[in-house]
């Protein structure tokens, strides 16, 4: 019996899992918004997919998106501190304020791995005010 081909987010976290931290973490961020992910214009500026195996062109992607992308606030601030994780870049703060609750958690939990605190910081949606 052949096995059955690995999903392109298994794939992607196999090739991360090869990389530093930092493209680690870019590529986990992504799979767990899935959104962004799933989108075939974004799939197609950011993957190398060769069936088999799947790896990401930073810096393909960051030349590109901005202009060939149609992206909403919140996707674009999105994209910004993915960008700027794989790629240490600076990204501006106030963008936070187009995330919405969902993709700020998994933005906080995604800074909490790059501290190396994600086993002792916890990022929950709808926890109410600090």
């Amino acid at each position: 019996m052949k096995d059955a081909p690995l999903l392109l987010t298994d794939r992607l976290a196999a090739w991360a899992g090869t990389r530093g931290t930092t493209e680690q973490v870019a590529v986990a961020v992504l799979i767990e918004e899935g959104d962004v992910l799933a989108r075939e214009d974004v799939r197609d500026l950011l993957v190398v997919d060769t069936g088999t195996a799947a790896s990401c062109d930073w810096p393909r992607f960051e030349a590109r998106y901005r202009n060939s992308l149609v992206l909403d606030a919140s996707e674009r601030a999105f994209l910004d501190f993915v960008v700027a994780v794989s790629f240490p870049r600076l990204v501006p703060l106030w963008q936070v304020e187009h995330l919405g609750e969902r993709r700020l958690a998994v933005v906080l939990r995604a800074l909490a791995a790059l501290a190396g605190a994600a086993d002792t910081v916890t990022v929950s949606v709808g926890a109410g005010p600090c």
